[in-house]
């Protein structure tokens, strides 16, 4: 049945426009696309180039990605800018990577910038869409309910209507048509008064005997929604239009809603009714929400300025219990259908019913996190998201009502199996736990590493705890629901890795898996350092001998682990491919390989660690001869494969390269 809408709702009338509903970004991780090398670190030796003034796509991309793949957000944030700066065109990913690294320094403004760019770049990733929008409302309320909640019909509900409620003292204040006589016409039920009730046991499901609230509260018309202001000295509530035996409507016919303000008298009881300045006998005002601090006031109305039905609105609260002007809470919050029976956590978060956006029944109870907190100035933003089952079902749901102290939860619904049209139904909040189990392999074998170090992170990087991974590799974590996590694996001799995540609000058992590879690859005499350092060319311009600025960055990668590893004594080859004169390509790689050597020595290496000769076209890794025509077939990929630099560890740590032979 849909009592709500005619009993109390029927008030509010209108139209307005449709907006977009809430985002929520869902954070997801991401695999590491650069290997480590021999001994030689990312960090260790790409930092070096890096401070020295080089730059280029390739170096900022390793670099950044060493720090990222580490969390260190701070370090990778920094080289993924400059690698932004650079202004070349590369993988998206790196946006969507450097989005996250700010995300993980608090800098949330510029990190929406670019997840916005990655979006644009790649219109088809699901994590871009889900940043701008929700994918699938349906699977979204899903996730966040709760089967694990068992709700409990209050014993005080009456075959009439029972709703909205708010905690007094050590009972609770709802609205009631129990107390019978004249009938309101639209559902012929009594008219609704409010009433107080005692607990009288610690399950907050059984109570004493309900009395009508003291004091001028209640008429012959329409009371509902109360709420206390912190010190208890006043009460805001519901009534319709009748003040001072005054019973109006607009030109309509239709008795509007009001909002009145009850004074505590020194006897107990509730007087000196106040109307509110904005009410208005052409629009509706109702279902008042105090913030924590009693210096805010939410409502429902459809005041000039609604988007459609009802809007939910904010007012400020001044010291005496006066109201300030009020302001709609905008977009994010209201649709053109129906928002109402607003409810301010102690967080500040904001809970609310609503027709207007995608969810499960009528009236369905949305929650917007920290509103109370983020309502400065004309900011209007605010996410929400369906807070779905059991709150949420096929009918109207709504009076939501939370204590965070006592986890105790009130809320209102004509769902079906109640005792009457509108019932109170409670629950008790329960953590929601989650057990995170996982195992730890070598990547590239697939074999279990006993021993490993597991750290568990929160979204944000600070460690929540440590285990050791057992012979099997195996390794479990116990976490809450609905939470960002990050869990790292760690050994020594190989690079960590780690999984980013968030837990769902079902209880379920999540499994990880945690792929290490080997840190390090052992250098040996004979080694070749290009291969080491992913260094294939050292370029030079066309017929010179001169190294080129892009080749210097690609020499200091050599210049970092001979300095090092000072025992290291390396021979600089260069090779050519076949196009060309033999004889002039020999002399050409020649002085190339000289150019080599001398820069070296002139950055501090010793002349005797270092030997160099270029052996032209004679060493070719393919067939693409050329002689004694000149001319080949191959094509430039293939020549390219002959166009080499070659750094051969000729001796290292004592041992050389004709010892190994």
């Amino acid at each position: 049945m849909r009592t709500i809408s005619r009993y109390i709702c029927i008030a509010f009338v209108g139209i307005f426009t449709l907006t977009a509903f809430a985002q929520n970004g869902k954070i997801q991780s991401v695999k590491d696309d650069y290997r480590d090398f021999a001994y030689v670190k990312t960090s260790e030796v790409l930092l070096e180039v890096a401070n020295k003034g080089y730059k280029s796509v390739d170096l900022f991309q390793k670099l950044a990605n060493s720090y990222y793949f580490n969390n260190d957000m701070e370090n990778a944030s920094k080289w993924y800018g400059e690698l932004m700066a650079l202004e070349e065109v590369i993988d998206p990913e790196y946006y969507f990577r450097y989005a996250l690294a700010l995300k993980g320094i608090k800098n949330y403004e510029e990190s929406d910038k670019w997840m916005k760019k990655f979006n644009e770049l790649k219109p088809s990733d699901l994590r871009g869409k889900a940043f701008l929008s929700k994918v699938d409302y349906k699977a979204s309320i899903e996730d966040l309910s709760r089967d694990d909640i068992e709700i409990h019909n209050l014993e005080i509900n009456t075959e009439l209507s029972d709703f909205g409620t708010t905690e007094y003292e050590n009972g609770i204040v709802f609205a009631s048509a129990r107390a019978g006589g004249r009938k309101y016409r639209w559902n012929e039920q009594p008219y609704l008064d409010l009433y107080v009730v005692e607990k009288t046991d610690s399950s907050y499901t059984k109570y004493g005997e309900v009395k009508s609230v003291d004091g001028k509260v209640n008429t012959k018309f329409h009371e509902s929604s109360a709420v206390f202001s912190p010190n208890g000295k006043y009460m805001f509530f519901t009534r319709n239009n009748f003040f001072k035996m005054k019973y109006k409507e607009d030109d309509t016919g239709i008795n509007r809603l009001q909002l009145y303000r009850a004074t505590l008298s020194e006897d107990g009881t509730w007087d000196e009714i106040h109307k509110i300045h904005f009410n208005s006998q052409d629009y509706s005002v109702a279902h008042p929400a105090l913030n924590v601090t009693g210096t805010k006031l939410y409502f429902a109305s459809d005041m000039p300025g609604t988007y459609g039905q009802s809007d939910i609105f904010v007012v400020d609260v001044n010291d005496d219990g006066t109201l300030g002007e009020p302001e709609n809470l905008g977009a994010s919050i209201n649709t053109e259908g129906q928002e109402s029976f607003p409810f301010m956590n102690t967080n500040g978060d904001l809970y609310y019913s609503s027709t207007g956006f995608p969810g499960l029944g009528g009236l369905d109870v949305f929650k917007s996190e920290a509103l109370d907190r983020k309502i400065v100035g004309s900011n209007r933003n605010f996410p929400i998201e369906n807070i779905g089952e059991p709150v949420n079902g096929p009918a109207d749901d709504f009076g939501y009502y939370e204590n965070l102290v006592t986890k105790r939860v009130y809320f209102s619904s004509n769902r079906e199996g109640g005792k009457g049209s509108d019932d109170i139904y409670t629950f008790e909040i329960t953590e929601c736990e989650q057990l995170i189990t996982g195992i730890v392999l070598d990547k590239d074998t697939s074999e279990p590493i006993a021993n490993a170090t597991v750290i568990l992170f929160d979204g944000e990087g600070a460690e929540l705890g440590r285990k050791t991974a057992g012979d099997d590799g195996s390794f479990e974590f116990d976490a809450g629901c609905r939470m960002e996590y990050l869990v790292r694996g760690e050994k020594e001799t190989y690079t960590s890795d780690e999984k980013r995540f968030t837990t769902p609000t079902k209880k379920q058992d999540l499994q990880l898996q945690l792929l290490l590879e080997k840190d390090v690859q052992e250098i040996e005499p004979c080694d070749d350092l290009a291969k080491v350092l992913d260094i294939p060319i050292i370029y030079f311009d066309f017929d010179k001998s001169k190294i080129r600025y892009d080749a210097e960055i690609e020499i200091q990668k050599v210049l970092a682990v001979l300095t090092k590893y000072p025992t290291m004594n390396i021979d600089i080859r260069s090779h050519t491919d076949c196009r060309g004169p033999a004889s002039y390509n020999e002399k050409l790689s020649d002085r190339r390989a000289q150019s080599t050597r001398e820069y070296l020595i002139e950055k501090g290496i010793a002349p005797e660690r270092l030997t160099a000769k270029g052996y032209g076209e004679s060493r070719l890794v393919n067939d693409c001869g050329c002689e004694p025509s000149n001319d080949s077939s191959c094509s430039q990929e293939e020549h390219q494969l002959n166009r080499r630099s070659e750094f051969i560890i000729t001796s290292i740590n004592g041992q050389s390269c004709d010892d190994k032979e």
